[in-house]
């Protein structure tokens, strides 16, 4: 098998990811867990393998995009994971969104067989994947960072926020930034009905101003359709504002509004609804009642 793209890990985002690695030409080796997912991603173009070490004995550019950071934890340093493999000089590239000391142990894991480590959490969701649009937020090396450039500037536009676990620091303001702003955008829609306003104007109204964001844009028309198929899950947000809460703990950081998302999103998932879109946050607040 000729050199190639690794890829591990082929649910929604990492389908977005191999379906513009394909398009743009190159050649990717791929595993994930679920058979399901496996053949899905054959169908995309994707050549399997049977483990995250023999993705590592193919490719010596590794991209991992798991749900978890024990998922990422058992891809690379499981009995069958990238490292039992993997030779020196190979690069990894973790998008997924995990814990920054983690992220700091695995990479010095790696380190010690020669092979870098880059923190490389993304936004935009697969249809920014799949367009080669999304926000690449990234810690590592100057080095492996230049290494990696023209692969991850084929999926959108990478920033090198630092060391190691800068990337995860930046998602993590990005998440409080965006996954609060999906229960404000909810609260605007009710808001909005109460007072009979046609809310699917709306984001043309507040394109130019100062209440305008790409959260309100893209996620508003989907709430009002209650189209709530999962782009990403709701139990992946939860997951991810329970991360922000353990590292505002690490630091005293007083953060109310993500305490209030966190609380939102628990009472989504423990009402079942963990496998719908993020934006179902909305079903958590009742409709206006019609006033006489």
């Amino acid at each position: 098998m000729d050199e190639a793209v690794g890829f591990i890990g082929l649910g929604l985002m990492g389908a977005g990811f191999c379906k513009r690695l394909v398009a743009t030409g190159r050649k990717v080796v791929g595993y994930d867990l679920d058979p399901a997912r496996r053949s899905e991603a054959q169908a995309l173009g994707v050549e399997l393998v049977g483990s995250a070490a023999e993705v590592a004995r193919h490719s010596r550019m590794i991209c991992l995009c798991v749900t978890t950071t024990k998922a990422v934890e058992a891809v690379v340093a499981g009995p069958e994971g990238v490292l039992a493999a993997a030779s020196q000089g190979t690069i990894v590239i973790d998008f997924s969104t995990t814990e920054i000391g983690v992220t700091r142990k695995l990479a010095a894991a790696l380190a010690e067989k020669g092979i870098a480590f880059i923190d490389a959490p993304v936004s935009g969701g697969p249809p920014a994947a799949e367009a080669g649009t999304l926000a690449i937020m990234a810690g590592g090396t100057a080095e492996a960072i230049a290494a990696v450039r023209p692969l991850v500037e084929s999926l959108g536009l990478l920033t090198h926020m630092g060391d190691v676990g800068a990337g995860q620091a930046t998602k993590l303001v990005n998440q409080a930034l965006c996954l609060t702003n999906y229960c404000i955008v909810a609260e605007g829609l009710r808001l909005a009905e109460a007072y009979g306003v046609d809310a699917s104007r709306i984001p043309a109204a507040l394109a130019p101003g100062l209440g305008n964001s790409a959260v309100l844009q893209a996620m508003l028309p989907r709430m009002i359709a209650q189209d709530f198929a999962p782009r990403g899950y709701a139990r992946q947000v939860l997951k991810d504002l329970e991360l922000l809460m353990e590292a505002g703990r690490e630091h005293h950081l007083a953060m109310p509004m993500v305490a209030q998302a966190t609380t939102l999103y628990r009472m989504l998932v423990a009402q079942g609804h963990s496998e719908l879109d993020a934006i179902a946050v909305v079903k958590l607040l009742p409709e206006p009642r019609p006033t006489a």
